[in-house]
């Protein structure tokens, strides 16, 4: 992730941040409890759930996902996908910057498994940020999905 605009930045009212994720990638079934998130398909394809629809997001897609509404992501294909987040209020960069360190540029770091101490202190910061982790991504039980989860 690279911050592009910070609160700071706008005066409190959003922030930007690029995010480059590879084919598969997808964070957890989560809610933000304040922040609204606009997302902007840079390159490659992802399909987003927001609440109960699944919307597919080729390059130069839109997606709105509201404050108080279940959302998650999934890059589609065989190369990486790159999209702008818009968070307002613009409190997700601090969580980023909380969790790791923003990225110099746009290149994707080695794949890893996230260790049990990076999954607890993600648990932990929920609460102070103001959203919580629901369950893993979407299409990890695609079953539940068909079922109208």
């Amino acid at each position: 992730m690279i911050i592009k605009a910070t609160g700071a930045d706008t005066h409190g009212s959003f922030s930007l941040i690029e995010e480059l994720a590879p084919p598969g990638f997808g964070p957890p079934w989560h809610v933000h409890h304040a922040e609204d998130e606009l997302f902007y398909v840079l390159e490659g394809e992802e399909t987003f759930r927001v609440g109960e629809r699944e919307i597919r997001a080729p390059e130069g897609s839109t997606v709105y996902a509201p404050h108080g509404t279940p959302h998650s992501y999934r890059v589609e294909g065989e190369i990486p996908a790159r999209h702008l987040c818009l968070t307002s209020p613009p409190d997700l960069e601090n969580f980023v910057l909380d969790v790791g360190t923003p990225a110099d540029e746009r290149t994707l770091p080695p794949e890893t498994e996230p260790t049990s101490e990076e999954v607890e202190k993600v648990a932990a910061l929920q609460e102070e940020y103001g959203f919580e982790i629901l369950g893993p991504p979407p299409w990890d039980g695609e079953d539940e999905w068909e079922n109208g989860r």
